[in-house]
């Protein structure tokens, strides 16, 4: 496990951020952290398009809301 240096501004996003997403700040870092990487190395491919390809490949099914 290493660690990273970020500024404070941006730590205070993941922060505010992990709390809306229940998730630990480091946790939303690397989720950040794992997004960023895919859409560099695919971008032809939409934010929505890269989460729904997580998804299918660990087998999420996908609910709709009722307005859809």
């Amino acid at each position: 496990m290493g660690i990273v240096k970020i500024s404070d501004e941006l730590h205070e996003e993941v922060r505010k951020n992990s709390a809306v997403m229940e998730r630990s700040i480091n946790s939303q870092a690397e989720f950040w952290i794992k997004i960023g990487r895919l859409a560099e190395q695919n971008p032809q491919l939409t934010y929505e398009q890269i989460l729904e390809r997580e998804m299918r490949q660990q087998n999420v099914t996908k609910v709709r809301l009722v307005n859809e």
